[in-house]
Formats: C-alpha cells, structure tokens, sequence
C-alpha cells in the first residue's frame, strides 16, 4: 500500500479535511523540541490552524532529542499525518501539514542549532516530559551531576539537553544582532515557563553571564498549561486508517475534541492569531493548578489502581462503580486547595473530565499514564496533599493514589504479572524497597526520597500512617479490594 504524501493527497476520501494552504509557500516560524504524538495532536494542530487561516509564517521544524522513529515515520510522508478526533462513534480525519521537517539532534546538532538561530524563528516550544529539562523535581535547580547535563555545562558545542540547545542558539542569535525567540515550555510542570526560564538562565550564566543577562532582559519563557488526551497508536489502529483512507500513515495520532492551551501573554516577538482553543492570559497559574490536581491526579489514581488491578484502560476502569466514588473523592479533596480563576467553573470542569475519561474509543492506556510517576506526583497528588493537611483537612482518596503508586514499584501487579516500572528513578527506589520488609518499612523508605516527598511531608506522621493503611490494604486485597473499601 502507498504511503501518505504529498502525491497521495488526492486519492484519499473526500470526508478526509485536508491542508487548505500552499505548504511550499510556508516559512518556519515554530521550532519544536521533543516531537511525539502530544505535539503532533496539540500544538502542532494550533499552528496548522494558523496556515489554514493564511498566516504563513507558522510551519513548523520539529527535533527529536533521543531516537529517530518520529522523523523515520514522518519523512517518508513528506511531515504530513493524519489526526483522528474520535468522540464515542463519531471520528473524524483531517492531514495536519504544519510539520516540515524532523531533525534528529543526536544525528546533527549543528542542524538544530541552525536553525534555532535562523531569523525566520519566533517561537520554540517544548514538549520533552519533566525529565528532560533536567530539573530537581523539588527544588527546580538545574541537576548537576546528571551526564547530559555535565557535558553541556563543559561545552556547547554540541548540546545533548534541551536547555543546552536553547543556550547555545540564543547565544548565536544574540552575535548576529539577532533578537531571542520566545521558548514555551509546554510539559506538566508547575510554574513550566518559570523553570526553564531558570533552568536556561542558570547554565547560560556558567557559560557566559553577558549572554544570561540578555537573555534575561529580552527573552520571554510564558508559562503555559496543555490539555488534550492523546493515547498511545497502536499498529491495529494504523491498519485500520489505513483501510479507511487507502494509504498508510505511519505517523498518526488519535485524541479527542478537548484541546485546550492556557498561555501567559508574554511573547518577545511575533505571534500567530491563535484560534479556537487557545487562551491568552496574565496568570496561568490557577489554570495549571486545577488541571494537574484534577484532571492529572485523578489519571495517576486511576493509572496505578487499574494497573494493579491489570485493567488496561481508563475508561474500563471507570466502568467500576468503586472507581468512580474514588475519584470523584479525589476531586471533592484536591478542589478545597485550587483557587481558580473566574472563567473556570469546577463543577462543569469535573463533568467534562469525567466525560473525557468515559470515551471508549481513546482507549487511553494506564501503563501509558504510569510512566515517570516520581515526576509527576510532586505537583498532581503530593501538594494537594501537603495544601490539606496544613488545613487540618483528610487525605484518604489523594492518600491512596500514592499508596497506588508506592505499590507499583514492585514490578508485580495483583495477578502476579509483572510490569517494567518506567521511571527515572525506578533503580534508586527498587534498591531502597528492596530492604523494607513492611509496608511501614517500605512507607519510610519512600518518604526518604527528597527529590520526590516535598520536606512538608517527610516527617508528617498523619501522611506516613494514612499510607501505611492503604499500602497495607494494596499488598493484601489488591487495588479492587482497596477500592471496595474506600468510603466516600
């Protein structure tokens, strides 16, 4: 079968929405760092929405900083991939064409280097998950000791971390009198624009503090918040477009209706007309909050309790009546420490998100989810957490989330199948449980993790003793009957 291309566009079926632009006439004005299918489903759509409306600046180049699938999916097709918006039995198709290029950096770091530097480029966003800004989950300085990072610290020549590369283009643009681009960060980290900013500041000043200065007076990191569900593609989903479009796409993404992107309007150079979907404000932070602490806290409950329970998907695990009481708990907890903005109202927001989830054609994966869990649960369940107990307030569905979690790093779900714990510090944390031969031993030795357990928490009896209960509840009756026995 034919692949997806430009020469192919015209065989596909007249239901397929396609580009409405000349992508040769397009100039690249969005670099894009850590291309994966979140991007191509989210950010990559914004864009593509501005071409569609006839503002040619915004193509993209996209780089992968690891392995180079993505551009050897998406060469052969010209950058063009198809995304599937799939609401119950509704699906509809449409090429996103945005994407001109696919740079592996590993291959050519001169390659991304260049064209970071080029005067066409206003706008770089990131979307490399917590790990690769190379960031204390805890304290947000950059880690020092970490290999990549070393060896940008040592010399730039040739970057092997996000902030290297950003370091090294703004100081190439600021020796051609060229002004800095903006950089969004676009992951799940608290206060995202603040840490890279930091994080880019930081190693610029061990290089050269003119250079950090500049950047500091002139560049713009907005802080930002994403939400869009995007399931992992699966080959059966491949051969299926494929039979439904009559060309294969090796590159495509599946998601739902919900997009939504929350930027701070702070930009340090020109940007497109952003359309549907996109909200410019001056404070992100209530946004990003509501969001991580329910929309996300309530993934990584429902991730590591239905992976336990060796249930694949989200909204399977939602089918549990025991499922639902628990996170509707999660969310009565988590909501008493959001102060959200006036635009947003909660009760309607855990509706839709309780909808979204529900959606059995995303088919969204809980081992999916579950991955890098010790970078995600400081901002999703841990200070929520923290925020309730300085209120004197309960903690038992957040409580049992981490609990959850604590019990997912054996490696062993509750059919004694096992599972790779995908987590940068799955080593450390197996080595530290391996000795504890309790739950309240293996409690501890989680809580001993600084860079995961926030200082507030660490000798925090009534947290220690809450997941002691249902660590303790986990290893004997298993994630179902720990769900049983929650009460609401």
């Amino acid at each position: 079968m034919s692949r997806l291309s430009s020469d192919t566009l015209a065989q596909l079926p007249a239901d397929v929405t396609l580009p409405t632009y000349d992508r040769a006439a397009v100039t690249c004005g969005a670099v894009h760092i850590g291309i994966g299918a979140f991007h191509r489903a989210h950010q990559a759509v914004v864009f593509d929405d501005a071409l569609n409306a006839g503002d040619l600046r915004w193509g993209i180049i996209a780089a992968s900083l690891r392995s180079p699938g993505v551009r050897d999916q998406m060469q052969p097709q010209d950058g063009l991939y198809t995304m599937l918006v799939r609401d119950g039995a509704a699906e509809q198709a449409r090429i996103i064409g945005a994407v001109q290029q696919v740079i592996v950096a590993p291959e050519d770091p001169q390659a991304l280097l260049a064209v970071l530097a080029s005067p066409d480029t206003h706008i770089v966003t990131l979307t490399i998950t917590e790990k690769g800004y190379k960031l204390d989950p805890s304290s947000g300085d950059l880690i020092a000791d970490d290999p990549q990072l070393a060896a940008d610290l040592a010399a730039l020549d040739s970057p092997q971390t996000a902030p290297g590369y950003l370091v090294a283009a703004l100081g190439r643009r600021r020796a051609a009198g060229l002004p800095p681009f903006t950089a969004i960060s676009c992951d799940n980290l608290p206060h995202n624009g603040a840490r890279l900013r930091n994080a880019v500041l930081e190693l610029a000043r061990c290089h050269d503090a003119d250079l950090a200065d500049w950047i500091a007076t002139h560049g713009a990191f907005p802080e930002t918040m994403v939400d869009r569900i995007v399931p992992a593609t699966t080959p059966d989903d491949i051969a299926a477009l494929a039979a439904r479009i009559g060309v294969e796409d090796q590159a495509m993404v599946k998601t739902e209706p919900f997009l939504q992107w929350v930027i701070e309007d702070r930009f340090c150079g020109p940007r497109p007309d952003f359309g549907a979907g996109v909200q410019l404000t001056q404070a992100v932070a209530p946004w990003e909050e509501a969001k991580l602490r329910l929309l996300n806290g309530a993934h990584s409950g429902i991730a590591y309790l239905g992976g336990l329970a060796a249930i694949d998907h989200v909204h399977e695990v939602l089918a549990l009546s025991e499922a639902r009481t628990f996170v509707e708990a999660l969310w009565d907890e988590a909501g008493t420490t959001l102060s959200p903005p006036p635009e947003l109202d909660v009760a309607a927001y855990r509706r839709a998100l309780m909808a979204r989830f529900d959606n059995p054609t995303l088919r969204h994966r809980t081992r999916q989810i579950a991955m890098d869990g010790s970078q995600k649960l400081p901002q999703r369940l841990l200070a929520p957490i923290a925020a309730r107990l300085t209120a004197g307030q309960g903690i038992d569905a957040l409580s049992l989330a981490v609990a959850a979690w604590i019990r997912w790093q054996a490696g062993r779900d509750d059919l004694d199948q096992t599972h790779q714990v995908d987590d940068p510090l799955a080593a450390p944390i197996a080595v530290a449980l391996a000795d504890a031969g309790t739950p309240k031993a293996r409690v501890a030795a989680i809580l001993a993790f600084d860079a995961v357990i926030p200082a507030a928490l660490t000798a925090d009896d009534r947290f220690s003793a809450a997941l002691t209960h249902w660590l303790t509840l986990l290893e004997e009756k298993g994630a179902l009957g720990a769900l049983a026995a929650f009460r609401h």
